[in-house]
């Protein structure tokens, strides 16, 4: 096989990864710290964040459907995973074979489960007030689970990075439920949850975006560190003489003489064209502002009185999550899970 090298690369601190990881456990005091790895672990690659996670410690991870599960045998001892969308007709056969547990969230599915999970060990979501994945409090509580093997019973806020009467709210529905339904462990807490504090932990926490570098919360702010460091080669450096324009609808024009690199990356790459007018990067940690309206594969950035780059060198994209996403107007979810498949994913 011809190797070819990208144009793109995400180089990934396997370092910040594990502080965040850690941080996030001091946090959650006596509960557990898992890991919610669904979505390729937002883009990063979830094989790579289980093996660094699981070996500084975590034990519960966390992904969205049995094809994600499969994704990631052999597990390692000790390891536990589980499936947040639960169980349908045409995961049964997964769902058996794999070491992981549904996440029942419907009574079909919990039906499902009853007929074709052989008595095995599940977890279950109860809707709390978020309206979306998860059965209703009085379906739960009417014996829709009686008999069942129920390792984990979860619940997601809703509003955990605001402040909201809905935390409250759903706090107390949760303690109510945990007198009510016998579990061997409670979860209701995820990045924003663990922010809040002690009372939200119960048994096992459930981190998604803090692990990757986004502040949920003012109160992560300082101790969150960034993960995800794109980079993209330049293709070409070239003289823009004053009064001429850059790219698509000449939305930039030179007010002077100017030296302007194109970078191989663009909106098929999950770099936006709403970046434009905030966007940015760094050659040798001099700053180099996007100029134009991002293209499809193609993005210009202003080099003037930065140095002699040259075709083939290193751009640093600026991409720091919560300043990013305050530029930009995406969230720190986007930001991560839309960089796309070109960029060559590599751990330091």
């Amino acid at each position: 096989m011809i190797a070819i090298a990208s144009p793109l690369r995400l180089r990934l601190s396997s370092e910040a990864l594990v502080a965040n990881w850690r941080w996030l456990a001091k946090q959650s005091g006596a509960a557990a710290c898992g890991a919610a790895i669904k979505a390729d672990a937002y883009g990063l690659g979830a094989r790579e964040v289980m093996r660094h996670l699981a070996a500084a410690g975590c034990r519960d991870f966390f992904v969205a459907t049995w094809t994600e599960a499969a994704a990631l045998m052999p597990l390692a001892e000790g390891v536990s995973l589980s499936v947040l969308h639960g169980v349908g007709a045409c995961d049964m056969i997964a769902a058996r074979t794999l070491p992981a547990r549904p996440v029942l969230g419907s009574l079909d599915q919990i039906a499902r489960w009853r007929e074709g999970g052989e008595g095995r060990a599940c977890d279950v979501m109860i809707d709390t007030g978020m309206n979306r994945l998860g059965l209703r409090v009085e379906e739960a509580t009417g014996g829709a689970l009686d008999g069942l093997n129920i390792e984990t019973l979860l619940s997601h806020l809703a509003s955990a990075d605001e402040d909201s009467e809905q935390n409250a709210l759903q706090l107390e529905a949760f303690r109510a439920i945990r007198q009510a339904i016998p579990a061997r462990r409670y979860s209701l807490a995820n990045s924003a949850g663990i922010c809040l504090g002690a009372d939200y932990a119960f048994d096992l926490t459930r981190p998604g975006i803090a692990l990757y570098g986004g502040t949920p919360r003012g109160e992560a702010e300082g101790y969150i560190r960034q993960v995800v460091f794109p980079e993209a080669r330049v293709l070409q450096v070239r003289d823009v003489f004053a009064g001429e324009t850059v790219g698509y609808g000449a939305t930039w024009t030179a007010r002077q003489n100017s030296r302007v690199v194109i970078a191989n990356l663009g909106y098929a790459d999950g770099y936006l064209r709403c970046h434009a007018g905030s966007g940015s990067a760094t050659w040798r940690s001099r700053p180099l502002p996007l100029i134009g309206r991002v293209s499809m594969d193609l993005t210009a950035f202003d080099a003037s009185g930065a140095g002699v780059i040259e075709e083939g060198d290193w751009l640093a994209l600026d991409y720091d999550l919560p300043s990013t996403s305050a530029g930009s107007g995406l969230s720190q979810y986007e930001l991560l899970t839309g960089l796309g498949r070109r960029f060559e994913r590599y751990w330091v």
